[in-house]
């Protein structure tokens, strides 16, 4: 079923096509395609000093705990955020975490907290909590709750617990105890008059474990809709979910981008459409494979988090997109092995020279050469990453 925002965007294009020409067109195309990519999404990572909230907005972003690059927010097991510090994700910066200094310090209490951090600008927050969460945590959540905006309890470092737990029980057992930590959880914080606590049990060093997932689902569930593909294109990849709703989120939007070629061919300038093809499939193969956690960069991170040799994750990535950089030559040799490709790209320049009829006529052919080639290159990558993901972290990877 087509989005009525979709459609009513569409008609906008046809109308700007009829009334003022391809180039206004492709012009209010490019603009509206910019605006989806830079919807800002600002979130709030807070909670009392060494909860693990600088370690989470690493995680988050894909970084690796040894990553000592700028971009990496600090870490310790004293209080290093002792001012809010934005880091925006090194893929999608339209996404930023925000560090905040921990809640109960003092310059921070928790009755000017929020006006102290400038609580408007966040889109939702992150209560991160290491054992139990504390009056000042309650105190924060209310407040946030009063003031309209939603958050979520996370209780963190649950990898440490489970280690700690299974090294003193003689017959440990995993589920009953993530099943006692949850239950600690919510009635300590039902104690505290928090009605229904929405909690989750992660550890930042393996958020393909335990509760990350229900809380990706949850975020997803409850953004609002224009705010939802930002999330899921910025999330790290640690599950075969994820991969899958990234891929939709990208799907939709190659509509669009067929559009802008269409609008392109429809230029009467001889080879204009195809040097535009090339532009829109290079930009667009690029960001489908740094969404996926391919770029070198972002596997590097994974193959120390997974303890996996990059190479054994290079391995994995049978598209001929992965492995090199993404340039018109390479796209170009991709679409010659394509013989629908050829005889599409063919049959768009040959209609060109046909009197009146010619420049509609490779519009639409161009729309389909395009979306064709850009929905080939979505399912290359995403294959990719499935095989990536399986190598780095297992099949079987909820407790």
């Amino acid at each position: 079923m087509e989005d009525p925002f979709e459609k009513q965007q569409i008609e906008q294009f046809k109308v700007e096509l009829e009334t003022n020409g391809a180039a206004a067109a492709a012009a209010k195309i490019d603009a509206y395609l910019a605006e989806q990519d830079n919807i800002p999404l600002n979130i709030g990572i807070t909670g009392e000093c060494g909860s693990g909230k600088s370690t989470f907005v690493n995680a988050f972003r894909g970084l690796d705990k040894r990553d000592k690059s700028a971009a990496a927010a600090p870490t310790g097991c004293t209080e290093t955020t002792m001012e809010v510090k934005p880091y925006p994700h090194p893929q999608h910066p339209n996404v930023t975490l925000w560090d905040l200094p921990g809640v109960g310090t003092p310059d921070f209490q928790a009755e000017d907290y929020l006006k102290l951090v400038q609580f408007e600008k966040f889109d939702f927050f992150i209560i991160i909590s290491a054992d139990r969460f504390r009056q000042n945590d309650v105190k924060l959540a209310k407040e946030i709750q009063r003031m309209g905006k939603k958050f979520y309890f996370v209780r963190s470092k649950m990898d440490q617990d489970m280690r700690n737990e299974e090294e003193t029980q003689s017959e440990f057992n995993a589920e009953r105890f993530l099943t006692k930590i949850r239950n600690n959880c919510f009635q300590g914080l039902e104690k505290q008059d928090v009605d229904s606590p929405k909690v989750f049990l992660v550890s930042s060093h393996h958020l393909h474990l335990y509760d990350f997932c229900k809380l990706q689902e949850t975020l997803e569930r409850e953004l609002p809709a224009h705010k939802r593909a930002a999330l899921l294109l910025a999330l790290p990849t640690v599950n075969h979910e994820i991969i899958k709703k990234k891929k939709e989120a990208l799907q939709l939007e190659i509509k669009f981008l067929a559009a802008g070629s269409a609008v392109g061919a429809a230029v009467p300038v001889p080879l204009l459409s195809g040097k535009v093809d090339l532009a829109i499939l290079v930009a667009t193969a690029i960001k489908y494979r740094n969404t996926f956690g391919l770029d070198l960069e972002s596997l590097q991170s994974l193959a120390d988090s997974a303890r996996v040799p990059l190479e054994d994750l290079r391995a994995e990535m049978k598209s001929p997109l992965a492995l090199r950089d993404i340039s018109r030559e390479v796209i170009a040799n991709i679409l010659r092995e394509s013989s629908c490709q050829v005889t599409l790209i063919a049959a768009e320049e040959g209609s060109r020279l046909i009197p009146f009829f010619g420049l509609p006529v490779a519009a639409g052919l161009s729309f389909v050469s395009t979306y064709k080639a850009l929905s080939t290159f979505l399912d290359m990558l995403a294959e990719d990453a499935q095989r990536v993901f399986i190598k780095a972290l297992g099949l079987h990877t909820s407790v």
